[in-house]
């Protein structure tokens, strides 16, 4: 079912996930658009974003961000036109990012509401590698990560939205890139398109021998995203003084107890001392919001140069974000994953 102009529908939480997310954890509501009032305008979302951090608001366990309750919508940001506007600093017909959520109307008083420039070819990026994920990617690697050319950086989910970035821009600071992923696929377009110098594919079996083989001098730097067991083979190659920006946790999000085996902290606190290593988590808005304008920026210029690649895995129809979402957790997407609600 397409968009209208008379029905809004809405995908809630409907039931806290126990380990993978299901199709009974979300609903379907439908509902009357609701009308903007002084000081509001009507939002009609175009492209959804999907983000693994959305995991994590599905669970009521205490965390950086308040939980989603059972009802609400389900967060994700957005790129919206403007439908009807009562608000000075918005005119009907623009776009517009912001955190919609995953229905087809919204109302907004205009904080955290941004602009896209008029006649922007592709609104969807702001989602991606010029959005969040791509914010994530530069200042992880650039602030924790601080590369220095002829050193080695390691990037897991390295074709996806963040992982993407991390690698090329890896490579513009003159770093040797190597790549895990997920399948012969990914990692040829990580190493054929994105210009990593190799990629690792973390479903073959031997995968710890062949990082070791790809980082014959170790590793600098390697942004963390996935954990498990990546971060099992990567943990003997690092580095003295080796930096790990953690951004994200992926193979365990849908854990609900600790993973079997020997008890690993031990031998990750003495490899952290003896190597004097710096491994650093960070929340990318509430850390960074100050320095949003350098990355934009930045990385506005070198996606326009074609610097840094863009490969998004668009699905059509809000009705099909739960699957996608499922999917993105197992690794099905290819690219920064993006629900488009309605042509433009």
């Amino acid at each position: 079912m397409t968009q209208t102009p008379t029905l809004n529908r809405r995908i809630v939480l409907n039931a806290r996930p126990n380990g993978a997310p299901t199709a009974q954890d979300f609903r379907m509501e439908h509902g009357e658009v609701p009308q903007p009032g002084p000081g509001q305008v009507l939002l009609r979302t175009l492209y959804l974003s999907l983000d693994p951090y959305m995991r994590g608001r599905m669970s009521d366990a205490a965390s950086y961000a308040t939980p989603m309750a059972l009802g609400d919508v389900m967060v994700g940001g957005t790129v919206s036109r403007v439908e009807h506007s009562a608000h000075a600093g918005f005119d009907p017909g623009a776009l517009v990012v912001g955190a919609a959520g995953w229905q087809d109307y919204s109302l907004a008083d205009g904080e955290g509401l941004n602009a896209l420039y008029p006649g922007d070819p592709h609104p969807s990026r702001a989602l991606g590698v010029l959005g969040m994920p791509g914010f994530t990617a530069y200042m992880g690697l650039l602030d924790i990560g601080q590369p220095v050319a002829g050193e080695t950086v390691v990037v897991a989910a390295a074709s996806g939205a963040v992982g993407s970035v991390v690698g090329q821009v890896a490579r513009l600071k003159g770093c040797r890139v190597v790549g895990i992923a997920g399948g012969n696929e990914k990692c040829r377009y990580v190493v054929n398109e994105l210009g990593f110098d190799d990629c690792i594919d973390h479903l073959a079996e031997g995968m710890p021998n062949a990082l070791a083989a790809a980082c014959p001098a170790g590793i600098d730097v390697y942004f963390e995203n996935v954990g498990g067991e990546v971060f099992d083979a990567v943990l003997p190659l690092l580095n003295t003084r080796s930096r790990i920006p953690v951004c994200g946790l992926i193979a365990g999000y849908n854990a609900t107890t600790l993973p079997a085996g020997p008890d690993r902290l031990g031998l990750l606190e003495a490899t952290l001392l003896k190597k004097r290593i710096r491994m650093q988590g960070f929340i990318t808005m509430a850390d960074y919001g100050s320095r949003w304008n350098e990355f934009a920026g930045a990385m506005r210029e070198w996606v326009r140069e074609e610097k840094v690649k863009v490969r998004e895995d668009i699905v059509f129809g809000l009705e099909n974000a739960p699957d996608a979402f499922m999917g993105m957790l197992q690794g099905r997407n290819f690219g920064k994953l993006i629900v488009q609600l309605a042509y433009e």
